[in-house]
């Protein structure tokens, strides 16, 4: 039984029906994606669920008991509040629920009798109630989901008044991941969520929430490991896929194909139609024609429309002049602020890093880990608190930054994209119109949409318009600072398939010839857009500290997570060997049980076997500094030799181990 289904919906916002006649169920348990483009009608399909937006038709139907939970945008949260206790107002009925019992406790001393017998199922019937509600280890709980979504221990007692928006939305979610409903709606939940607070969240609502999500997001990511059913608004309708986002998209093409022969096949039926019209509209056989006209006209109204997005369209993006091997090259760098508290912020401190031709640089880090300042510092926009940069020969920089409050709100698109190659050019090229309509139309607008002007426009909507113009300026280095906060998931596909390199299907051998062969330095928390674009990380940690990893986001996850891997087998290991031996198995007896299998250090006293555990270690340790060296990884062979060495080392560490535990049994 479906613990939350709508049935027959519509509902418009003035003459603009946004949602016509679609139903959807969710079984408990279940997890649904919902996507489509921006203003489609996504969020207006999740407040009709929740009940905030009540439908034009239709009826919204949740299960008995069934609590619903909905993300707003607009939390609604008590300012004198700290972070905390607005995260512990989750628990606001298990509270109320203990000062019943406690107030049952006292009513219990006065009691005998028949009224103690009542009090006594009463407690039963609250203890139940408080056990439902979490019981009484919920402080825990609640300081594991702050944690998950980005809050230290530090920011626990600001008070909600003086957190930012950001801040406020990651509370609010906190509060609602901890009431736990029995439906979960989630509108963009990872809006203001870094890289951790991203994966946080996976895990969560895949391997801790039991009950049913309906799910909005642009993090494709998040859409393949947590949903198992894509749900699509498109044109007022509700289009279902099973399986995840990347089944959807598979699913999507053969769709679009499909669709399009019909849609083609119906088309040429139109012609013949109108061609006989217009042969015997007069004559003989006009009354035929008539009669078939009238026929075609009904068609017309139920015409099958023509599929959008079918194909990738490749862009002619204009070659940059050819800039000098080294495009940025910082030495010892170091920036850091005051806080109001009277501490210092380090946002990085003595960073050395050299970007070369042609490479693709992803900035990732916590929210406020100075992602952002590192890039304008690069760029001479900021200064440093020490250290040098110095940039390349012969660079044309385009900075996409997140505001855009320089765009003048009259012009239109292909206008804009007009004025800024002339600009940037200064005024000796002007694109023709008709180039920049095309361009426009590769990043996803209309023919309709391309003469709105830029200032009614949504910021999706104005970040598509300057990303194009950026990339029709003729750049040889591309800043780009979270370029897919405001874009939809197919605007986030075309800027992903403009920016990556050449490159070639494993399988199929396809070569698929790269549309900007400049570099590139991305921020961003879009997964999906870093591993397939960028082939070098710089992580910021958020303390001061960075990384520099040669390689894509999955490699780097690959690598972090065979270290935590080793990491946790040496402390578990480590403690093994320091408990004391309880007893001493009993010896093997001839009736057919097995001896154990003899190991190869048997042979060694303790203080040898000491000796080579700590000389291996050491070793380990050798390997594991070069193999952070991101030098190391440019030699595949190099690196894949010495992985091969450090696990040969790691088995043998094992081994000798259990063999001392063995002897020092």
């Amino acid at each position: 039984m479906p613990v939350l289904s709508a049935t027959n919906i519509t509902h418009s916002f003035g003459d603009h029906t946004i949602l016509q006649g679609v139903s959807i169920s969710v079984e408990p348990g279940e997890r649904v994606g919902v996507v489509g483009r921006n203003g489609c009608g996504k969020s207006t399909l999740l407040k009709i669920l929740a009940g905030i937006f009540t439908a034009e038709s239709g009826t919204v139907v949740a299960q008995r008991g069934t609590l619903v939970g909905y993300l707003h945008q607009d939390p609604d949260l008590r300012e004198r509040d700290t972070l905390k206790q607005a995260a512990m107002r989750a628990f606001d009925r298990l509270h109320a629920l203990q000062d019943e019992l406690e107030d049952v406790f006292k009513r219990m001393g006065d009691s005998s009798g028949d009224e103690l017998e009542k009090l006594l199922r009463e407690q039963e019937r609250i203890e139940r109630a408080i056990d439902a509600s979490g019981g009484y280890a919920v402080e825990h709980l609640v300081d594991q989901v702050l944690h998950g979504l980005g809050f230290t221990d530090a920011q626990f007692d600001i008070l909600v008044k003086d957190l930012s928006g950001g801040q406020r939305a990651r509370v609010a979610l906190a509060r609602l991941l901890l009431e736990q409903p029995g439906v979960l709606l989630l509108d963009e939940p990872t809006n203001h969520l870094d890289v951790q607070g991203r994966e946080w969240l996976e895990g969560f609502l895949r391997d801790s929430y039991r009950g049913a999500v309906i799910l909005i997001s642009h993090d494709r990511y998040m859409l393949d490991r947590v949903v198992d059913r894509i749900v699509e608004v498109e044109q007022m309708r509700l289009v279902e896929y099973p399986g995840n986002y990347a089944a959807f998209r598979k699913q999507r093409v053969e769709r679009r194909i499909t669709q399009l022969r019909a849609y083609e096949k119906q088309q040429t039926m139109f012609k013949r139609e109108e061609a006989f019209i217009r042969q015997f509209r007069a004559g003989q056989r006009a009354k035929q024609a008539k009669g078939r006209e009238s026929r075609l006209d009904r068609a017309k109204e139920d015409a099958i429309e023509r599929p959008i997005e079918l194909s990738e369209l490749r862009l002619n993006l204009p070659k940059a002049e050819r800039a000098g091997d080294i495009i940025i090259a910082a030495r010892e760098v170091s920036k850091s602020y005051p806080n109001e508290d009277g501490t210092t912020k380090v946002l990085f401190d003595r960073l050395s890093l050299q970007i070369e031709r042609g490479e693709r640089w992803g900035i990732i880090g916590p929210n406020g880990a100075g992602k952002s300042t590192l890039v304008r510092c690069l760029l001479g926009e900021q200064e440093l608190d020490s250290g040098t940069v110095k940039l390349g020969a012969k660079l044309a920089v385009g900075h996409f930054t997140q505001t855009h409050g320089d765009l003048d709100p009259e012009k239109t698109v292909y206008r804009h994209i007009q004025d800024t190659i002339r600009k940037e050019t200064d005024e000796k090229v002007m694109m023709p119109e008709q180039d920049a309509r095309n361009l426009a139309g590769a990043f996803l607008f209309s023919g309709k949409d391309q003469e709105r002007p830029l200032g009614v426009m949504s910021g999706g909507e104005r970040a598509r318009a300057v990303l194009a113009a950026l990339l029709a300026s003729a750049k040889n280095l591309l800043v780009l600072d979270e370029p897919t906060n405001h874009l939809d998931i197919q605007a986030a596909e075309r800027l992903e398939e403009t920016l990556q390199r050449d490159s070639e299907d494993p399988k199929t051998g396809k070569k698929t010839k790269g549309q900007f062969d400049g570099t590139i330095v991305l921020i961003s928390h879009d997964r999906a857009l870093i591993d397939a674009v960028c082939d070098h990380l710089l992580i910021l940690d958020g303390e001061g500290g960075a990384t520099v990893f040669a390689g894509t986001y999955t490699e780097w996850k690959h690598f972090e997570d065979r270290k935590a891997a080793d990491e946790a087998a040496r402390l578990e290991a480590k403690a093994s060997a320091s408990k004391p031996k309880e007893s001493a198995p009993p010896p093997p007896t001839a009736s057919g049980a097995d001896t154990p299998k003899k190991s190869r250090f048997s042979w060694m006293s303790i203080e040898k076997i000491e000796e080579r555990i700590a000389a291996i270690e050491s070793d380990i340790s050798e390997l594991d500094d070069q193999l952070n060296d991101n030098e190391i990884w440019k030699h595949i062979e190099k690196a894949n030799k010495l992985t091969g060495e450090r696990d040969t080392l790691r088995e043998e560490l094992d081994e000798l181990e259990h063999e001392w535990i063995r002897k020092s049994g």
